[in-house]
């Protein structure tokens, strides 16, 4: 009889595991524009968020910021300066802001 090869094992479980997307929950937090740099640097440093948006109080993006890169330790601070110079001029402008979070599960 026709039994598989190991070859064509291999190949069958590889095309099943890319077919398996991960999980994504959204969270929506409502801040003043004060908290709004501490309010991101503590999610990142949660270390499961994929993506943070931040939206204005007419639901317009404002920023949007991509973590789909491991950021460690130190080095969080020196790739995401210029984003959170960014957050400080964004919350200075606007007294009510949304933040959108989306982390893997």
């Amino acid at each position: 009889m026709n039994e598989p090869t190991d070859q064509q094992i291999n190949n069958h479980s590889n095309s099943v595991e890319t077919d398996v997307q991960p999980k994504v929950s959204v969270e929506e937090f409502s801040i003043s524009g004060n908290d709004l740099v501490e309010k991101v640097k503590d999610l990142i440093n949660q270390g499961n968020i994929r993506r943070i948006m931040i939206k204005n109080d007419q639901d317009r993006i404002l920023l949007e910021i991509p973590l789909t890169f491991g950021v460690l330790g130190g080095v969080t601070a020196i790739l995401l300066a210029p984003w959170l110079i960014a957050l400080g001029a964004i919350g200075a402008l606007a007294a009510r802001l949304k933040v959108v979070v989306e982390r893997k599960e």
